[in-house]
């Protein structure tokens, strides 16, 4: 069964996430590019890519800023790293928004990469289509072994479709044409032949749902979202002749707006966006450097108070070490002052004092030679 997704931070409703391979080439020279025209068009209002200094030595960062609705700021970090593999790069891309995100709004990929159809970014770690329709292996296990790895991480939102008979061109489009344009990147299509019914539901045994024949299931992900339930995202009959699957887009969407917890890999983003975010417009600079300027005086009135705390500590020591001076050791050891902090100078002195003159007073014994 899914792993609780109770002991991970939830995603915040304002944000948006994405994950992914880009398969051959250098992906900065390609996103450099990409974010060149689309400021040029103005779909994006600016881009900044982060010097090497700033990202680390083995990734580049890029950040982007755009309004969406009515004027809605979205802020954008895309990270990309080398393959674990070495093979291809892996990219992490965060969006916050000043609001809830809307899945009706732009979707940050398309803002941030090329929407050419032959573009090569859009590979998910498995190695899954994130735009196009994934067929299942023909051999059970290694079904079995794809859509349990795929599921890990919570990513992506993997939809299973088993096709009731072979169907033409217009029953293999993906449903994802169906979905609002924010969803359309998060969701992985794996689509089943007709004669991979039954090794499709021993496959998808563990996780605990199945899928009717010419059905499909939203799968639930590890770990699963809060609120899920087989039945509800399980759909009897999907047609795949061209016209929209409602049944199964609507679970698509009831599936997205639950709330889920964080990715993998996501919390460490999410900080990164908030708190290590370049790109600022004349306002923020000006609040930023507003805020360092308020940081400084309340570090400078800590330092003032602190030397003026120990001054007046020194200030009573002298006093204590003067009176116990003039006292030449005969008077009885000075009470310490009730308005001294605990742990300061002058306590420790008089506790010195008070020790020193105990010793002095000691009666000394009579030696051998007066008895």
């Amino acid at each position: 069964m899914p792993i609780s997704s109770t002991v991970r931070p939830q995603t915040p409703a304002t944000v948006w996430l994405a994950r992914g391979r880009h398969v051959s080439g250098a992906a900065e020279d390609v996103l450099r590019r990409s974010l060149q025209e689309r400021k040029d068009s103005q779909d994006i209002d600016d881009f900044l890519e982060l010097p090497e200094a700033e990202a680390g030595p083995s990734e580049r960062v890029f950040e982007a800023r755009w309004r969406v609705g009515d004027g809605v700021t979205v802020r954008a970090r895309l990270s990309v790293t080398p393959g674990p593999d070495g093979e291809g790069q892996e990219w992490i891309l965060v969006a916050e928004a000043e609001q809830p995100w809307s899945d009706d709004w732009p979707s940050p990929t398309g803002l941030m990469w090329p929407r050419e159809p032959d573009a090569a970014w859009d590979r998910d770690g498995a190695e899954l289509s994130l735009r196009e329709i994934n067929p299942l292996p023909q051999d059970d296990k290694e079904t079995k072994r794809l859509l349990r790895n795929a599921v890990r991480g919570g990513w992506h939102i993997h939809v299973v479709v088993h096709e009731a008979m072979t169907t033409d061109e217009k029953g293999r489009l993906p449903i994802a044409r169906w979905l609002p344009q924010g969803l359309r990147p998060r969701v992985v299509e794996h689509r089943a032949l007709p004669q991979q019914s039954r090794g499709l539901n021993w496959a998808l045994r563990d996780s605990g749902v199945q899928v009717a024949r010419g059905g499909a299931v939203v799968l639930p992900g590890t770990p699963a979202p809060e609120g899920y339930d087989a039945e509800d995202f399980s759909i009897r009959a999907v047609f795949l002749d061209g016209s929209e699957p409602a049944d199964l887009v609507d679970a698509v969407k009831r599936y997205a707006a639950l709330p889920r917890p964080l990715p993998d890999g996501a919390e460490n983003a999410l900080k990164a966006l908030r708190e290590d975010w370049h790109l600022l417009n004349l306002q923020e600079e000006l609040d930023r450097q507003r805020g360092l300027v308020a940081m400084y005086a309340d570090a400078l009135e800590a330092m003032t108070t602190s030397r003026d705390l120990y001054r007046e500590a020194a200030e009573r020591a002298h006093e204590a070490l003067t009176a116990y001076q003039e006292s030449d050791g005969a008077a009885p050891a000075r009470q310490q002052p009730s308005g001294a902090p605990v742990g300061s100078p002058l306590q420790q002195l008089t506790r010195t004092f008070e020790r020193f003159k105990g010793k002095s007073q000691r009666p000394v014994a009579p030696s051998r030679d007066e008895h």
